[in-house]
């Protein structure tokens, strides 16, 4: 009987294992073949949740078409990320500011685009079921400034001199956990980038600064201009179900668009 017993037992591990293998196989099989390529222009058949707080931007001189674009909330962290991102490295690789003095800007910076980015996408990621990719960024950021804080006014030398690879890691972790988040190849290729970015620093001299804002400001430019992949629509239960049935005629008509 007991020999029975291990032997059902065994059978059973043996189960859960290849359960857990198949899963893991559908999984990845779903996420790699997306049929969606990894970036294209933004199509306007946006959902309910993209639509809030849309920014429409438009140029024009004499009657002529300059530019004109349309940005979401998400569009525009990116965006306002990007900008402090190419101002606080071109500052450290240009202007002779002292280390104190620039620790206290890129700190208020980090604060004011943490807050914002907060601000703007709090709606969007409840309606995704992604808030905790908001937190993961939002303790990267703090926690990124707080340590580049201490390595300036406690004189951690071997943090100072590692801040390049420190912000191109953290957004490496960021944006991996993004697009495991949102089942994206995008955001995880974008996070690949990084970590190459980190590879390549030792080539560059002194440019280390102005290749890391590079890395990372052409990066977020890139995701603001054009249209990422995102895993297939869900059952969002923040919404109504008007806004839910909008909601997938508007995933019919991007369908038709792909």
């Amino acid at each position: 009987m007991a020999v029975m017993l291990r032997y059902l037992k065994l059978i059973l591990n043996k189960a859960e294992i290849t359960s857990s293998s198949l899963s893991l196989g559908i999984y990845r099989m779903t996420f790699l073949k997306a049929t969606e390529p990894l970036l294209r222009c933004k199509q306007e058949a946006l959902d309910f949740q993209d639509r809030q707080g849309l920014l429409h931007i438009c140029w024009k001189i004499q009657g002529k078409t300059l530019f004109s674009g349309f940005y979401t909330r998400i569009d525009q962290v990116f965006l306002v990320w990007g900008l402090i991102t190419a101002t606080i490295f071109i500052t450290a690789q240009f202007l002779p500011f002292s280390w104190s003095v620039q620790a206290i800007f890129w700190s208020a910076l980090t604060l004011v685009g943490t807050v914002g980015m907060v601000g703007l996408t709090h709606f969007w990621v409840r309606v995704e079921r992604l808030v905790w990719v908001l937190y993961q960024w939002a303790i990267l950021m703090v926690g990124g400034a707080i340590l580049t804080d201490l390595s300036i006014f406690l004189g951690w030398g071997e943090v100072l001199i590692r801040l390049c690879p420190l912000w191109l890691g953290l957004s490496a972790l960021g944006y991996l956990g993004t697009g495991i988040g949102m089942r994206s190849r995008t955001f995880i290729f974008t996070g690949l980038v990084h970590l190459l970015g980190i590879a390549l620093l030792p080539y560059v001299g002194s440019w280390q600064f102005l290749t890391t804002g590079a890395v990372m400001g052409c990066s977020l430019l890139l995701l603001a201009e054009l249209q990422w992949d995102m895993r297939s629509p869900i059952d969002y239960d923040f919404l109504t179900p008007e806004q839910k049935q909008y909601n997938q005629e508007q995933h019919r008509l991007r369908q038709i668009n792909i």
